[in-house]
């Protein structure tokens, strides 16, 4: 079994959990705390318009996957403040939009589309080293961000009424976590696909919930249970030959279901 880590690109997939684990935790313990799993689930949905005109216009599809995807957040954030519109409506129309306009461009591009699989499906051995750090500068630059503005952070995600009359920023804090959520969406988006990325940013956060009672020990905890899933599934995958996305979210679940088995008994 450790043979394995003598190849490069299996080592490469073994640091991408580890790294996208860590800006996960971070991502999806807020995005728990507000309440904001559906529009995560839209983002990641609109991603798809941005990859289906970039395989269209012939430009990087990750690039304008990540376009759509802070464009899709901030619009969401924008309707919700100014217009008043619930934020799960919101949501709907930039789901439906992304996804009508990315099956648009990929019908229109001559040809076969032969990577689009990878991203609905993900493919975490294809993990280049540019990748890597991609995911490394992300998730320095989201660390910074959460020791800066740690406590504004954590005002915002429980109580944004609170953090309004204390004439916090909330606003700014909403755009710029909004739009971090859509960055680590589109960079894990390659890590297990547009299909299953929602659970590697909701299960861990729900399960180590049941356990930690503050924003700082889900985060770790969270961090923890998606890392070690996460190599755990990906040594079963390269035995068994299975897809390791699967294996990694049947983990999840299974992680879950023992976790509210052993609350209930606390």
């Amino acid at each position: 079994m450790f043979d394995l880590l003598q190849y490069s690109f299996f080592t490469n997939a073994l640091m991408g959990i580890v790294i996208i684990s860590i800006a996960a935790a971070f991502i999806g313990t807020y995005i728990i705390t507000r309440r904001l799993v559906s529009i995560s689930g839209g983002i990641t949905h609109a991603c798809f318009g941005g990859l289906g005109l970039g395989y269209y216009l012939g430009v990087n599809p990750i690039f304008m996957a990540s376009v759509f995807a802070i464009g899709a957040s901030a619009g969401v954030e924008w309707m919700s403040e100014r217009y008043r519109v619930r934020e799960d409506s919101a949501t709907a129309v930039v789901w439906a939009l992304g996804m009508a306009i990315g099956v648009l461009f990929i019908f229109l591009t001559p040809g076969y589309v032969p990577e689009l699989n990878a991203f609905l499906f993900g493919n975490i051995l294809t993990i280049s080293s540019a990748d890597l750090w991609a995911f490394a500068i992300y998730t320095l630059i989201l660390l910074v961000f959460f020791a800066i503005f740690y406590d504004k952070i954590i005002a915002c995600a429980f109580d944004r009424d609170f953090a309004r009359v204390s004439h916090l920023p909330v606003k700014f804090i909403s755009y710029v976590m909004t739009a971090m959520v859509a960055v680590c969406i589109v960079l894990t988006i390659r890590l297990v696909g547009i299909m299953l990325l929602m659970s590697m940013l909701t299960l861990p956060q729900m399960i180590a919930e049941m356990f930690a009672p503050r924003f700082k020990m889900m985060v770790l905890l969270s961090m923890l249970i998606s890392i070690v899933c996460g190599v755990v599934g990906l040594f079963i995958s390269a035995i068994i030959n299975v897809p390791c996305a699967a294996i990694i979210v049947i983990l999840f679940a299974v992680v879950f279901v023992v976790g509210k088995i052993v609350a209930s008994f606390r």
